[in-house]
């Protein structure tokens, strides 16, 4: 029992939002993208793929593990909610029925709009004679040599379908003889377009309608009955047991295989023409419960989306974003060394409103100075075609020491990341695989160089990860120092995670899962303490998830002491805001919009002399217990001004930002007639436009 002065229970679980509930309700943000007029038109639709690519990982992983915790009779409650798995799994279904169909409806709605600027995705009802012979013709060059039909009898049993797979069961009967009914599987080939252009027009059908309609020609001498298309979501959560892998590459590399193959968790399935027993039958032989299907009217899978977006936007430039180039860094001078800079000031860049390419060029400069001696660094993700492990080889091949603690065990980039660690070591670098039992999140990079009559060492932290393609679309800090203290501290965290010693005192870094949370708790305790006597107690907290239990209560106790708390958090919050006597002091909002709202900033009034830190890390229990992560101080003044500029940018946002209720539902910000509208990350980039109109 948690209580304040004796008084309060403020473990309750009413006081707490589940977290896959308040996922979900993340998502319905995500998905609600697609109806906000203020979004182009191709914009709205790529967002419904991104629901959907989403959803699946959703499923994938925590849907699967609840299911895990089900079947081996697993029944202890959510330490937050109260819910039990099963419990949880009932009120997940509920509201992703829900969803499905809204998805269904705001594509339908958007399908309309399409056709206003002469796209179409047609069936073969809408299409004249012409087209069905160019598709008949184009049936039998491009896509019949690459199917496949699976029959399913007593030698050939129900094939293992790959996760993921879009799939057509087939109903058929011998020509002579009508009465017997056999089935077999059409997988529709991963390969090929989903989408399929009409010779020059913007109209398109869909590759499974194809598949469908011309079907006949898989089964000579068979009539068929019936098509159902379906598609199959299998547990792909990774199984490591690296205490007993002697190569947790090799290990990583095993359980990849078997990613495609996990237990079945979803059997989403076309609902106007499906055949009722063939639905009995792939229940059974996917051991589904009926809550575990989901019928559609529409496409499986939207998230051909995203590729259909790619393949319209250069042609349509007026129904996608206005293109925003991210400016150069307004701190550094283009034609004077980084080296040189950093050692003179720290270094504070916004993503993507300034460029990542000072991030790249800083790793590309330290592969090709020879004065730099060694080169260390943490790769959580990284793009298909990264600059930076490119200048990490060349570095190696260079002669210079490079360390690279490769995380294998990043979700669903462990592929990636395995080609990554093998290419690097063929290069010459030294790569680690981090901390038994522990993910390396933290993103840090130390270079070490010669000067003129001292060694120098050079750091950067980010808040995001080494990638140059999603720092297009992700906001993120990077911060740039050579202060002694940091540089120290860059040593000791290298020379921990890489070798053999106890763990460090640091001079600046808090360092999880040692610290931070104690820090934190620190942190705000000291801010109750100064509003005691100031009156002006004020948290700041902006993340991607708030899910840790400690932290929640302890932000309570704040709340119950007056401190002014504002949340600014773009997904899960299992903290409930505005409860009587509990969180009243407490304001959340969430940001989804236009770009990935990724950066974490912790913000403490402390009676005037205001504490600014940033962190890979957001306040969840995994990112507190299981994961390495950094949470750092921002000691420049300047850049302190900076960050609460920004932090107030979020906060006056009446465009994008949604409110959490203490209901856990959320709501658009409330605005006046008079008010402007205030998109924050618009406004943002606009901030950036300006400063270089200034400077020029």
């Amino acid at each position: 029992m948690y209580k304040l002065n004796g008084e309060t229970n403020l473990d309750n679980p009413a006081y707490f939002n589940n977290r896959e509930i308040s996922w979900l309700h993340f998502n319905k943000r995500v998905l609600e993208e697609a109806v906000d007029f203020a979004n182009p038109l191709l914009e709205r639709l790529r967002f419904i793929a991104i629901f959907s690519s989403n959803l699946d990982e959703f499923f994938m992983v925590r849907v699967a593990a609840l299911k895990d915790q089900v079947r081996v009779g697993f029944n202890r409650k959510d330490n937050k909610s109260g819910l039990t798995p099963l419990q949880q799994l009932k009120a997940i279904n509920q509201h992703i029925h829900k969803l499905a169909n809204d998805q269904q409806s705001y594509y339908q709605d958007l399908l309309k709009e399409l056709q206003e600027h002469q796209i179409n995705i047609l069936t073969f009802k809408d299409l004249a004679k012409a087209d069905h012979k160019w598709l008949r013709d184009y049936f039998d060059e491009m896509v019949f040599p690459a199917l496949t039909p699976l029959a399913i009898d007593a030698y050939r049993p129900f094939p293992l379908l790959a996760n993921r797979s879009l799939n057509i069961a087939v109903k058929l009967s011998k020509l002579n003889h009508p009465i017997k009914l056999v089935t077999a599987i059409v997988q529709v080939p991963v390969l090929l377009n989903r989408f399929i252009q009409l010779k020059d027009r913007h109209h398109y059908i869909l590759l499974e309608d194809v598949i469908v309609h011309f079907i006949d020609s898989l089964f000579k001498g068979y009539h068929v009955q019936s098509t159902t298309l379906f598609r199959i979501t299998r547990n792909a959560d990774l199984n490591i047991h690296e205490e007993g892998a002697r190569d947790l590459l090799k290990e990583i590399e095993k359980e990849l295989k078997k990613r495609r193959w996990g237990a079945a968790v979803r059997l989403e399935v076309i609902g106007d023409n499906h055949d009722l027993k063939l639905m009995h039958f792939l229940q059974h032989v996917l051991e589904i419960n009926t809550d575990d299907i989901y019928f559609q009217n529409g496409p499986l899978d939207y998230t051909f989306l995203s590729d259909f977006y790619e393949h319209l936007s250069d042609s349509f430039d007026t129904l996608v974003y206005q293109k925003l180039i991210p400016q150069p860094a307004r701190e550094l001078n283009p034609i004077t060394s980084i080296f040189e800079q950093i050692l003179s000031r720290d270094i504070l860049l916004h993503h993507p409103y300034e460029s990542f390419e000072v991030v790249v060029d800083f790793i590309g400069a330290a592969a090709q100075d020879p004065s730099v001696l060694a080169i260390k660094q943490t790769l959580y993700r990284v793009s298909g075609d990264s600059p930076i492990v490119a200048s990490l080889k060349a570095a190696a091949e260079n002669g210079k020491q490079v360390t690279v603690l490769v995380e294998l065990k990043a979700r669903f980039d462990e592929a990636n990341n395995v080609q990554w660690a093998k290419e690097l070591e063929k290069a010459g670098c030294h790569v680690i695989y981090g901390m038994t039992g522990l993910k390396t999140h933290s993103k840090i990079t130390l270079i070490v160089k010669k000067g003129a009559n001292k060694i120098e060492r050079y750091v950067h932290i980010g808040t995001g990860n080494y990638n140059d393609h999603t720092s297009r679309f992700y906001t993120d800090f990077s911060f740039f120092t050579a202060k002694r203290a940091f540089a120290i501290d860059a040593t000791h965290f290298f020379n921990y995670v890489s070798g053999y010693t106890k763990k460090p005192n640091y001079h600046t870094l808090s360092m999880a899962p040692f610290s931070v949370r104690d820090d934190l708790v620190s942190l705000i305790n000291q801010e109750i303490a100064c509003h005691k006597t100031s009156g002006t107690g004020h948290i700041i907290m902006k993340m991607n998830a708030l899910t840790d239990k400690a932290l929640i209560l302890k932000l309570y106790q704040a709340s119950q002491m007056g401190v002014k708390i504002d949340l600014i958090i773009r997904g899960i919050c299992c903290l409930k805001p505005g409860i009587a006597g509990i969180s009243e002091q407490i304001k959340v909002i969430s940001i989804v919009g236009r770009f990935l709202e990724h950066s974490r900033i912790y913000y403490f009034h402390h009676a005037g002399h205001e504490k600014f830190y940033l962190s890979s890390a957001d306040l969840m229990t995994r990112n507190m217990s299981k994961r390495i992560e950094l949470f750092f101080p921002i000691p420049d003044q300047a850049h302190k001004k900076r960050i609460k500029t920004i932090l107030q940018f979020f906060l006056a946002d009446n465009r994008k930002a949604r409110q959490l209720n203490s209901d856990g539902f959320y709501q658009y910000v409330e605005k006046s007639q008079d008010t402007p509208l205030f998109n924050s990350q618009i406004e943002l980039f606009e901030l950036a436009y300006q400063v270089m109109d200034d400077e020029e």
